[in-house]
């Protein structure tokens, strides 16, 4: 996730070089396909992480437009959630939208404060009684932490635990966006309607 703004013209060419990157690739590997010595598998393992690289700056860039009409303190979240990736502090941030969610989570810890990297870091971090859950955020505040979310019903990969899980429950019944990362890889996600995407670093943006 980026704190670090990228432009349409940036994003835009970005993409049109992963894509020219993708297809010459693609043609590579379909014109060697007959060659013995050939590792097919190592060459879409590539391939793969090229589309996922892909992904990972559209959703970073996307995920701004969808939340920034309703969180004027987007940069304090983009802020806490990158920190929290480079120390593998798992963390789950609820951000509400045009669907009140009160009636859709199970309450946990009232805050009432506004939202500050500083706060949402010291929440999620390891040890805190209030890290094992997720914070609600409506507007500029954080309502609340420690709550709980219905968990998807969905058959999902055995790698996503309990937060990703949560986060695709909550997003595929409300219109809420949840903010996921995880503390055994410390990777970044996002989780809207029932849908997980990854998320990327600006360190990533910019070593391109």
């Amino acid at each position: 996730m980026q704190h670090i703004q990228m432009s349409e013209s940036a994003f835009t060419a970005a993409v049109q070089t992963y894509l020219k990157q993708i297809t010459e690739d693609a043609a590579m590997i379909l014109g060697t396909l007959d060659e013995k010595d050939q590792c097919l598998l190592c060459e879409l393992d590539e391939l793969g992480h090229t589309f996922q690289e892909m992904q990972a700056i559209a959703s970073s860039f996307y995920l701004q437009s969808y939340i920034e009409h309703f969180t004027p303190s987007y940069i304090e979240l983009a802020k806490a959630v990158q920190h929290l990736a480079e120390e593998k502090h798992g963390a789950l941030i609820v951000i509400e939208r045009t669907e009140p969610l009160d009636g859709m989570i199970q309450k946990g810890t009232s805050l009432h404060a506004e939202i500050s990297s500083a706060l949402i870091e010291s929440i999620f971090y390891p040890g805190n009684p209030l890290h094992d859950g997720a914070v609600l955020v409506r507007e500029n505040r954080v309502v609340s932490a420690a709550n709980v979310l219905p968990l998807t019903t969905k058959n999902v990969d055995l790698k996503y635990g309990t937060r990703h899980r949560a986060a695709m429950g909550l997003s595929a019944v409300t219109d809420a966006l949840v903010l996921v990362v995880s503390e055994e890889t410390g990777k970044m996600s996002f989780a809207k309607d029932g849908g997980l995407y990854p998320l990327v670093s600006p360190r990533a943006l910019h070593t391109k």
